[in-house]
C-alpha cells in the first residue's frame, strides 16, 4: 500500500480539527518566554564572565548575541565578460584566486554556482530536445 492509498478521514479541503485552537491563544513555547524575565539572568551571566567565567562568556556570546556572518564584497572581473563558455569562466575565477586577486572562498562559491547554472542550463537543453522528439512523435 503506498501513501497515495492512504486517505483521511475527512473530505479534501476540510479540516480535521475545524474547532482548532481559539484565535488569539499561544503555544506553551511562547507562554513560557514571556513568564521569564531574562534580564536578571543576562544580568549574572554578564557579572559572571567579567568575572573570568568562560562558560558563562560562551553562552552569551553564543546565545545573546546574534552570529557575526562576513559578507564579501563585490568583485570586478572584467576578463569574465570576454569568456565565452561556463568552463572558459570558471578558468577566469581560477586564475584570479591563483593571482590573488580574488579570495579562495569566494573563488570556491563562485565556481559552484557556475556548476549551477550549468547544471540548470543542462536540464533546461533537455526538457527542450524531448519537447521536439514528443513534437515529431506527434506528427507520425
Amino acid at each position: 500500500m503506498s501513501k497515495k492509498d492512504l486517505k483521511p478521514p475527512w473530505p479534501k479541503g476540510k479540516s480535521g480539527n475545524p474547532a482548532g485552537r481559539p484565535k488569539g491563544s499561544k503555544n506553551p513555547s511562547t507562554k513560557l518566554r514571556e513568564l521569564i524575565n531574562i534580564e536578571p539572568i543576562l544580568k549574572k551571566l554578564q557579572t559572571a564572565a567579567e568575572g573570568g567565567d568562560v562558560q558563562a562568556a560562551r553562552t552569551l556570546l553564543e546565545r545573546a548575541l546574534p552570529v557575526y556572518r562576513t559578507t564579501a564584497q563585490p568583485v570586478e572581473l572584467p576578463e569574465l565578460e570576454k569568456a565565452d563558455t561556463l568552463t572558459e569562466k570558471a578558468w577566469v575565477i581560477l586564475a584570479a584566486v591563483a593571482d590573488g586577486s580574488l579570495p579562495p572562498d569566494l573563488g570556491a562559491a563562485l565556481v559552484g554556482a557556475i556548476g549551477n547554472v550549468a547544471k540548470v542550463a543542462e536540464v533546461d537543453e533537455l526538457m527542450r530536445r524531448v519537447a521536439a522528439l514528443e513534437q515529431e512523435h506527434a506528427k507520425r
